[in-house]
């Protein structure tokens, strides 16, 4: 039986993300996000704590990131956590932790943020059928 592995992120895009295919017909795309948490400390004084999570997609996914994703855009992120380890140059035990997402949402962009990312776009005719856009629904969805 599998133990429980989730978490849910919500913060903004760091950078642009890069799409990679290292095997025919399966796509990778990597980014980085930055969470925001804000608590009072023992002094009753407001404190901004900044997190940066390294996060993949796969697939079709990972397609749909790369049309999408643009530096500061807002995303929320529902996915599991995943490490690798492997030994380095000098012989000694290494490991990283990353986020492998499983449903992606973008939060709406600003007038600027839309115009700023229309090049970024314009290789994309339409939005894909898997995503949800509504004028009620301010967010577009994906899961595969």
């Amino acid at each position: 039986m599998n133990n429980l592995n989730s978490i849910i992120l919500e913060g903004n895009l760091v950078r642009e993300g890069t799409l990679t295919e290292p095997s025919q017909g399966f796509k990778v795309y990597k980014m980085s996000v930055a969470v925001n948490r804000f608590y009072k400390n023992k002094n009753d004084q407001g404190v901004e704590e900044v997190s940066f999570f390294d996060v993949e997609s796969y697939g079709k996914l990972a397609d749909y990131c790369s049309k999408q994703s643009t530096k500061g855009r807002g995303i929320r992120i529902v996915g599991r956590l995943k490490q690798d380890t492997w030994k380095n140059s000098e012989g000694k035990n290494s490991s990283r932790v990353y986020v492998v997402a499983e449903h992606i949402e973008f939060k709406p962009m600003s007038k600027t943020d839309y115009e700023k990312s229309e090049t970024k776009k314009s290789e994309v005719a339409e939005t894909p059928s898997h995503a949800v856009t509504t004028k009620e629904k301010e967010t577009e969805e994906v899961a595969f």
